[in-house]
């Protein structure tokens, strides 16, 4: 082990070498090509290349250099690792608010996700966020264990006005929560009264507050005592699979809300 670590500090310790095998392990490169690419010194460069030949992860190849099998299988490994460290500095911010054992999917797949964080000026900046999606959406479906004003402002709005179809299943409480307030509560009324929308409840928990607006989730991330904290979007398609079939789970096992249920 110590000697694969040392081979990995050798990568690590320049971004000159990982940005000449990344290159190398996709096509045949000229020296020159790898000095335009990089911005190396031909020093620098002459050291790289000697040291990759050295260990057999290149060779020689028609005047330029190419990776050679070894070369390849480093390349992947050093290059998959770098993108995992990328990402967790990205969630690692957030990660103590991700529901992380209630998500299907493996967390890289939030490589090119947006995160958005309340901030002194924009406190509302989750929300606002999927609002931002709701305003053109066509096709929206959402399962969480609560209702947000803004969201289902703009969903009854666009659905009274025939410009979205809506699905949604929500937590017992979530729906008792509207039934206290008044103005949610003639919101929700309007919404189960429009032939586009359908609205669900379900007596166990969802541990999610997830928004899929055509192909893009967005997850509202809160702490331990429901304070907004960050939000999550992103278009990958495998959280979009793994999505719309949790939101089908969570349909099935939700009954069609009673709309005297809501009456107080």
């Amino acid at each position: 082990m110590e000697s694969a670590l040392s081979e990995i500090e050798f990568l690590a310790l320049s971004p000159n070498r990982v940005a000449v095998l990344r290159r190398l392990a996709d096509e045949r490169h000229t020296r020159t090509d790898l000095a335009v690419a990089t911005g190396a010194s031909q020093a620098t460069l002459g050291r790289i290349l000697r040291d990759f030949e050295e260990r057999s992860w290149i060779r020689r190849s028609d005047g330029g250099y190419v990776a050679t099998a070894t070369g390849e299988l480093v390349a992947d490994g050093f290059l998959d690792l770098l993108e995992i460290v990328e990402i967790e500095g990205d969630l690692r911010p957030i990660v103590r608010y991700l529901p992380t054992d209630a998500l299907g999917f493996d967390l890289r797949r939030f490589e090119d996700a947006t995160i958005t964080v309340p901030s002194g000026t924009k406190p509302n900046a989750p929300v606002t966020r999927v609002l931002e999606f709701l305003r053109t959406a066509e096709d929206v479906r959402v399962f969480s264990h609560a209702f947000n004003e803004g969201s289902l402002t703009v969903i009854e709005e666009r659905v009274s006005d025939g410009e979205m179809t809506f699905e949604g299943v929500f937590s017992r409480s979530a729906l008792d929560a509207v039934a206290d307030d008044a103005g949610l509560r003639r919101r929700l009324d309007s919404l189960l009264g429009a032939p586009d929308a359908t609205v669900r409840v379900r007596d166990g928990e969802i541990p999610l507050a997830v928004t899929v607006a055509d192909d893009v989730v967005h997850m509202l991330l809160r702490d331990a005592n429901g304070v907004l904290q960050a939000s999550v979007d992103t278009d990958d398609p495998t959280v979009r699979a793994w999505a719309t079939e949790t939101f089908d789970d969570y349909w099935e096992a939700a009954d069609p809300v009673d709309p005297d249920d809501l009456a107080r």
